[in-house]
């Protein structure tokens, strides 16, 4: 049994009442045990008389103590593409450079790449990810997820549908099938709960009507979630709607691809009837503000939605269409470009968009009795945040203005400490069980594979 505490911060908990106070985070093997309300110490040898013993202390004056963050979408496999698509439309960057480098993977490359990605998104303050691979070696991938120890919901994207996709990510749909089954059957709830799958067909544009339809009653039989992408460009939406005579989101209705169990990335280009089928289905959004900023995508109608009742959560999306994996950025984007499309800052407020990225993200997974908030019994997934450097200095701090900081002035670079099911993955800003210098030079190594302009 290990006890450790987070000492002497303030408590960002988004519990129920979301309370705001200054106390430490008392953490049992996995599970937080006691969250403890008191002014703060100015000698942290005080703390033990009022919590009793304990293995390790980590002192986090100075810092806030938040929820691990939630990111619900995101593509380790893109992760060393990062700079090789830039400034280019989502079809283009697809066909001519993403698509291509991820044939181009081997199972070495895409477990450094995952390596890489995870360690960012820790070393960032993400704690949970939902993850979409590419066609192949998705199980270096998964060994990658369970090494770095990272909260994951992920799955191998499938495609078997001819639109521009080269050959080397075309299967058959007997074996996507037959290998997302293999997969979800080898790593669904496994070590120790982390890792979950998702089966993850591409978008439309990429998927059969057989495979999309089989994945829709393969997601029934084994009850996980299906993730994919949907009406995120204009481009996409015509070739969707040339195939099938129908919208998008109308369509994925018809064959069932929607629902409580489902991750719809990005939804940007919607008509109100198919924002209200994603409403009345609870069908969850992935809001990847940067990357439809870069991809030239458009905006997507978050606040309307929101205002509807919709389920909309946070993602980076991947690296080569956002150039980083930071949860930071999106809440700040999600907060300002809705404020200037708008142009009335009073909408998507800072304690509203910190929400998406804690505990409306976990309520979106059903998962709010596990994560998303600071609270007695919960998975210890728990971030702290430095607030005491100078270009991360913040205005004296109550329940009013803290979230206004978290989102408007704080920086992926201020996260101290990661903890994910109470195991402590970065100290100090710098991962504990995996050697930085050692993950760099074998990603630069991995990088010339796809380096030369893919033909």
């Amino acid at each position: 049994m290990m006890k450790r505490v987070l000492g002497n911060g303030l408590i960002v908990t988004m519990n129920q009442n979301r309370e705001v106070f200054y106390g430490s985070v008392l953490i049992k093997d996995e599970v937080i045990e006691r969250v403890i309300k008191h002014d703060p110490f100015e000698n942290l040898k005080d703390l033990k008389n009022g919590i009793g013993e304990f293995d390790e202390l980590i002192d986090c004056t100075g810092q806030l103590i938040l929820p691990g963050l939630i990111q619900t979408h995101t593509h380790l496999t893109q992760t060393l593409f990062k700079g090789l698509g830039d400034d280019l439309q989502l079809m283009d960057w697809l066909q001519t450079k993403i698509w291509p480098s991820e044939a181009a993977h081997t199972a070495e490359t895409n477990y450094i790449s995952s390596k890489v990605g995870i360690g960012e998104l820790l070393k960032g303050g993400t704690t949970t990810i939902v993850n979409m691979e590419s066609v192949n070696h998705t199980e270096s991938s998964f060994e990658a997820l369970k090494e770095m120890g990272i909260r994951a919901i992920s799955g191998k994207c499938m495609m078997d549908y001819n639109e521009g996709v080269p050959k080397g990510l075309i299967e058959s749909l007997e074996v996507s099938l037959s290998e997302s089954e293999r997969l979800l059957k080898k790593w669904h709830q496994t070590h120790n709960g982390l890792i979950e799958y998702a089966l993850a067909p591409r978008f439309v544009v990429s998927c059969s009507d057989e495979l999309l339809k089989a994945s829709v009653k393969m997601s029934r039989t084994y009850g996980v979630r299906l993730h994919t992408h949907a009406s995120e460009n204009k481009g996409e939406i015509a070739i969707v709607r040339r195939r099938t005579g129908m919208e998008n989101i109308d369509y994925l209705k018809r064959i069932g691809f929607l629902g409580k169990h489902v991750i719809l990335a990005h939804c940007i280009h919607l008509n109100d009837l198919e924002v209200q089928h994603l409403i009345d289905s609870e069908t969850v959004i992935a809001h990847c503000p940067s990357s439809n900023m870069k991809l030239a995508s458009g905006f997507a109608p978050v606040h309307a939605m929101l205002q509807r009742g919709a389920k909309v959560t946070l993602g980076a999306d991947g690296s080569p269409c956002n150039n980083e994996l930071n949860i930071f950025m999106e809440m700040r984007m999600a907060a300002l470009i809705h404020k200037g499309n708008q142009l009335d800052s009073t909408i998507m407020n800072a304690k509203s968009v910190f929400e998406m990225a804690t505990i409306k993200a976990a309520e979106a997974l059903g998962k709010e009795s596990e994560i998303g908030s600071v609270v007695e019994g919960k998975h210890a997934d728990l971030i702290t945040l430095r607030i005491d450097k100078l270009e991360s200095m913040m205005v004296p701090l109550n329940a009013e203005n803290v979230y206004a900081q978290i989102v408007y002035n704080a920086s992926s670079r201020d996260v101290c400490h990661t903890l994910v099911n109470g195991a402590l993955l970065v100290t100090h800003g710098q991962l504990v069980n995996v050697s930085e210098a050692d993950l760099y030079l074998d990603a630069k190594k991995a990088i010339i594979n796809f380096i030369k302009d893919p033909k």
